[in-house]
């Protein structure tokens, strides 16, 4: 044998024995439920719901470290962790985001339906949910009690969520849950300010809302992404740098003014660079193929 022929021999043994070069190739579907977040919405789009959202965003990402993923989001704006069991949605409900199913029903059963008619395709389930149980207390007078008080519902309905995605889905398919950055702290600049109340979501997030999330999540089988933590706002309120138009604040403060619409236009969602980081932390969950 020729050595120019042992060498192609060689090297179709070794695609022949890598399936990592395989499985990179394989296309899959990526499954994301959830809220606003899911859905990508941003106040300055006319229609709210964009391509920004870190769903779109994370197929991107994904590829990477090896993946191919076809996004199919039946996230819903305004969801909270009872809708998505409960409410049902006609198919062109106005709260999915661009490119969503023509489905009808609620989000659960409408994932439920799709990952039994695609077992062994799907390769990944996002979930965005709990932010809308809880944000009302930011207009508590008891802030971080009204927060306590909330959170065994959530996790109450989480649990049942994700049994039932894990139940269709399988047991096999990677499940991953999301948090937000701490918005509130943006109360600390902009109109009608509160440092208190920003500081008290500080102790909200890292106190009660993330340890109960994560908890559940990983219940679950799945993985959770801390985005609080991610957008630094566990950085010590003392450290500060300079921001236009507000001059001297917290770091913490800066990095969610910078990352979302909240200390302009006192809207808790993402701005694109915020929702890229959401992608970007998710698909790190991923282990890297080839």
């Amino acid at each position: 044998m020729s050595r120019i022929s042992v060498l192609c021999a060689l090297a179709l043994a070794a695609a022949l024995a890598s399936p990592s070069a395989a499985s990179a190739a394989k296309s899959q579907y990526y499954v994301s439920l959830g809220d606003s977040y899911a859905s990508g919405y941003q106040p300055t789009s006319k229609s709210g719901g964009t391509r920004n959202g870190f769903a779109y965003q994370l197929p991107g990402f994904a590829a990477k470290r090896g993946y191919k993923l076809k996004l199919v989001n039946f996230g819903c704006g305004g969801a909270t962790s009872s809708s998505i069991l409960n409410e049902k949605l006609a198919a062109d409900a106005k709260c999915k985001g661009p490119g969503a199913p023509k489905y009808t029903g609620t989000q659960v059963a409408a994932a439920e339906k799709f990952l039994k008619a695609n077992k062994g395709k799907v390769g990944l389930i996002t979930v965005s949910i709990g932010g809308n149980d809880i944000t009302k207390c930011a207009r508590d007078a008891d802030a971080v009690t009204c927060v306590g008080k909330a959170l065994p519902e959530v996790e109450k309905n989480l649990a049942t969520l994700l049994k039932r995605l894990r139940k269709a889905g399988g047991s096999k398919v990677r499940l991953v849950g999301i948090t937000y950055p701490d918005v509130i702290l943006g109360q600390w600049v902009g109109e009608n300010p509160n440092q208190d109340l920003a500081k008290l979501s500080v102790v909200a997030f890292q106190s009660l809302i993330n340890p109960g999330l994560k908890k559940t999540y990983t219940a679950a089988g799945g993985r959770f992404v801390d985005v609080t933590t991610a957008t630094g706002a566990y950085t010590p309120l003392e450290q500060t740098t300079t921001l236009a138009p507000y001059g001297v604040i917290p770091v913490a403060v800066a990095k969610v003014c910078e990352l979302t619409f909240y200390c302009t236009l006192r809207d808790i969602h993402p701005q694109t660079a915020g929702y890229t980081l959401i992608a970007k932390l998710v698909a790190e969950t991923l282990p890297r193929r080839g």
